[in-house]
This record gives C-alpha cells, sequence and structure tokens, in this order.
C-alpha cells in the first residue's frame, strides 16, 4: 500500500480545476511578452521586490523602500534578504525543504528574534514537526509538481497554520508559496507577483487562510481558488513590469 500523501484529491474540490487552468494560462501568457524572452531576468527582479515589499506590508512591515536603502523596518528588511537569497534556497527546497524553512527564517527574523539560537528552529512541538514532515515529502514528490497551484496553495496555507517559528511565519509562508511555484515549473522564471493581490484584499486572504486551516473541503476550496486568483491578479502585475521594461 502507498500511503505517500498525494494532491490528486484537491483537485477535485469544487472549483479548484478550472482555477488551476486559468491561473496557469495567465502565468504562461506573461511567460510570452516579448520583455520575458530576452529580458526576464530584469523584470524577474523586479517582481521580487515587488513581492518582498507586499509580503512585509501584508504582516504589518512598511512597503517603501527608503532612497537611501538602508530599511529599516525589521519586517521589510527580512522580507527583503528572503527575496535576495530565492536563488541559492530553490536547490534546497527542492531536497530539503525543512533546510530551507530554516534558512528562511533566519533570514526573515533575524531583526525580531533576541535569542539568535532560536533562529532557524521550529518551536519545539510534536504536531508541528510532524505537519512539517508531511508538507516535505508533498514537496518533494515529483507529482506534486504537476499540480504547480494547488502545491503552492497548500505549502502556504500549512506554513500559516502552523506559524512553526512564531516570528515572521507570514513572510516566510509567502517566500515558500513562491519557492513552490517557482519550483513545479509553473513558474520557472520568478515572473509572477501574488502577493501584491494578498496586500491587497487582506480581509479575504485571512478569511480564507483561516478556512485552509479548519480543514474542512469546502474551505479548502476556496483557499486554493483564492490563491489560483492571486496567481492570476500576480501575472497581471508582471505583465505591467514587462510593459514597463519594454516601453523604458
Amino acid at each position: 500500500m502507498n500511503d505517500k500523501p498525494s494532491l490528486a484529491p484537491l483537485l477535485e474540490l469544487d472549483g479548484v480545476t478550472d482555477a488551476v487552468a486559468s491561473a496557469r494560462a495567465a502565468i504562461d501568457e506573461v511567460h510570452r511578452h516579448p520583455a520575458n524572452r530576452r529580458g526576464w531576468p530584469a523584470t524577474a527582479a523586479e517582481a521580487s521586490v515587488r513581492a518582498a515589499r507586499a509580503s512585509a506590508a501584508v504582516a504589518g512591515g512598511a512597503t517603501e523602500i527608503p532612497e537611501s536603502g538602508e530599511v529599516s523596518d525589521p519586517l521589510l528588511a527580512g522580507s527583503l534578504r528572503v527575496a535576495e537569497a530565492m536563488g541559492t534556497l530553490l536547490p534546497t527546497w527542492q531536497r530539503a525543504p525543512r533546510q530551507a524553512l530554516a534558512r528562511m527564517h533566519l533570514l526573515a527574523a533575524s531583526d525580531l528574534v533576541d535569542d539568535p539560537e532560536q533562529l532557524g528552529r521550529p518551536q519545539a512541538d510534536p504536531v508541528i514537526s510532524e505537519r512539517l514532515d508531511l508538507l516535505s515529502e508533498i514537496i518533494t514528490d515529483p507529482q506534486a509538481h504537476g499540480a504547480g497551484p494547488v502545491l503552492a496553495a497548500v505549502v502556504h496555507g500549512e506554513l500559516l497554520a502552523l506559524t512553526p517559528f512564531g516570528h515572521a511565519d507570514g513572510v516566510i509562508a509567502r517566500a515558500a508559496a513562491r519557492l513552490a511555484v517557482i519550483g513545479s515549473g509553473l513558474d520557472p522564471k520568478g515572473l509572477v507577483v501574488p502577493e501584491v493581490a494578498y496586500f491587497r484584499r487582506q480581509e479575504d486572504y485571512a478569511e480564507r487562510a483561516l478556512g485552509f486551516a479548519t480543514g474542512e473541503p469546502d474551505a479548502v476550496a476556496a483557499w486554493i481558488v483564492h490563491c489560483c486568483s492571486a496567481l492570476e491578479s500576480g501575472a497581471r502585475e508582471a505583465a505591467s513590469i514587462a510593459d514597463a521594461v519594454q516601453e523604458g
């Protein structure tokens, strides 16, 4: 018997298949934008910064980077550090997700935690440990990559529900979802910015995340559809970045 966790049942929930298809189509389209064929490193860099700013803002941090470039807000500074490390985090994420999460916590929470020994260490709770192990199994399962939007939503929702570190968990959850989107091949260049949609729809975002945490099928479906909608919005944000680069 194969007891390995699978995302397949989630694709059968109400509205999920259509939402996944719409998100995938929007992302594929923005990858075909002329500015993203050769100039994608520039658009991806801008997308990364926008994602970090929006994610920090959702967590209650500052939204603007000072002209001096010296960021004093700890949430924004941590979010930007995580964003800058995405390229080096990705290989670790794909083979050892818990190590990548530990590294993200060190980067995101270093200005928030008084005791440096707490950095990179999930809370000592057997439930958290068990759920993180289960999540790691899903992330490292190649079959899960075929359902990239669902994988990202599950990673995102689980980490929000677990709050495994106690500091900067939201920033880490959104960054982990971004890694899932990139690592699954859904958005390999990291062009889309769903974090902006989460910031603009914070009440819906919080409500859907709480619903996911209940495990009720309808609530889980609503969370996945919400995340797919954010990916579509993120693709539109990516298109606006590409347009600006092309015009500039």
